[in-house]
C-alpha cells in the first residue's frame, strides 16, 4: 500500500507542479470551480441506480435553450486513482468550450483501481452512454450523437469506449473480456459512441516506456488497475491499451498531446494515430511543441479544432 500511495503522491505533484489558473490552459485539477454559462445542470446523478458515489454524474446543457443536445461524455484524469473527480473535469477549458458550441456535456465518475479492477472502469464509462441514451427524454440529450472526451486515464477511457464501441466480449491471448459490463438500468440501451477526444491520454500500456518520463515507483499506475506486472502477465496489459482494439469500423478520433510531456510520453499519441491510420479510420492529431501533461494544451485554436471535428462526426 506504502508503495501506490507513493505513486499516486508522485503523479499528483507532476500535476500540480504544471498547475494553471482554469484561464491559462491547465486541463487537469482546476481551482478554484469554474463558473460555467448553463441553461440546466444537475449534479450527483446516479447512471447506475445504486447508492455508490463513484456511480454519478453532472450533467450540464448549454446556455442556448434547445429541444435536445447533442452530447459529450468528458472523464477527468486520475492515473485511475480517483473515484470522484467529476468536478474537476476540465470544466474552465474543454466543458465551457463544449458547452458555448452547443453541446451537452455529462461528467461521471467511474471506480477507481481501489476500488475495482479493470475493466470495470470501462463497465463503468459504457453504464454511462447507456444512461445517456435511456434518460434522453427527461435530460433533453440527442442520443444519435454520443462522444466521449477525456484528459490523461480518462483520455484513455474516452479512447478504448471509442475502439472497443459495438463489442461485447474479446479474446486477448489467454483472457476473455467482458467489455459491456451490467452496471445500471439501461442494459437494453446501446453503448456504442459517435466519436472521442483523447487529451494526452495512455493508449498504449504495454509501451509506456516509449519515451521519457517520470517514474511512479514500484507499482506503476496501470500495476495497480490491473494489480500484475507485464513481465508476469502481459495479456492484461494488452487488454488494457486502446490500440489493441482498432479497426476499420471505429468511430472518428482525435487526438491532443504535449511534446513535452512527461507523465505520459507523446509517443503514446503518435502510435495512437498511426494505428488508427492505417486502420483507416478517420483521425486528427495535434501534437504541442511546448505543451505538457495538461499545461498548454488547451489553447483556443486546440478547442476550436475539437468543436471542428465533433461536427463533422456528426454529418458523417
Amino acid at each position: 500500500m506504502r508503495k501506490i500511495l507513493l505513486a499516486f503522491a508522485t503523479w499528483c505533484l507532476a500535476l500540480v507542479g504544471m498547475a494553471q489558473p482554469p484561464q491559462g490552459g491547465f486541463g487537469g485539477f482546476q481551482l478554484p470551480q469554474a463558473n460555467l454559462e448553463t441553461s440546466k445542470e444537475w449534479k450527483d446523478v446516479n447512471y447506475a441506480d445504486d447508492d455508490q458515489a463513484y456511480h454519478t454524474c453532472d450533467i450540464y446543457l448549454p446556455k442556448q435553450e434547445r429541444a435536445s443536445y447533442p452530447v459529450v461524455i468528458h472523464i477527468y484524469g486520475s492515473a485511475w486513482f480517483n473515484n470522484n473527480g467529476k468536478g474537476a473535469a476540465d470544466l474552465g477549458t474543454i466543458v465551457r468550450k463544449l458547452l458555448q458550441e452547443g453541446f451537452a456535456v455529462v461528467c461521471p465518475n467511474h471506480r477507481s483501481s481501489m476500488d475495482a479492477k479493470w475493466p470495470a472502469q470501462l463497465h463503468d464509462i459504457r453504464a454511462v452512454v447507456r444512461f445517456v441514451r435511456g434518460e434522453a427524454e427527461k435530460y433533453s440529450f440527442d442520443p444519435s450523437f454520443i462522444a466521449t472526451s477525456g484528459f490523461s486515464s480518462g483520455g484513455h477511457l474516452a479512447s478504448i469506449t471509442a475502439t472497443t464501441s459495438g463489442t461485447k466480449q474479446a479474446t486477448v491471448g489467454s483472457l476473455t473480456l467482458d467489455l459491456e459490463g451490467t452496471v445500471g438500468n439501461h442494459l437494453q440501451e446501446s453503448s456504442t459512441v459517435s466519436a472521442a477526444c483523447d487529451w494526452s491520454g495512455p493508449v498504449d500500456l504495454t509501451a509506456m516506456d516509449c519515451g521519457d518520463h517520470i517514474t511512479m515507483g514500484a507499482d506503476s499506475p496501470e500495476d495497480v488497475l490491473l494489480a500484475s506486472k507485464i513481465d508476469k502477465e502481459p495479456d492484461k496489459y494488452v487488454s488494457l491499451s486502446a490500440t489493441h482494439y482498432v479497426d476499420k469500423n471505429d468511430p472518428p478520433i482525435i487526438i491532443f498531446h504535449g511534446e513535452k510531456d512527461n507523465v505520459v510520453p507523446v509517443c503514446q499519441g503518435r502510435k495512437f494515430h498511426e494505428v488508427l491510420q492505417a486502420a483507416g479510420v478517420r483521425s486528427q492529431a495535434t501534437f504541442v511543441p511546448e505543451g505538457g501533461h495538461g499545461m498548454g494544451m488547451y489553447s483556443e485554436d486546440n478547442l476550436q479544432q475539437m468543436v471542428t471535428f465533433l461536427r463533422l462526426a456528426m454529418v458523417r
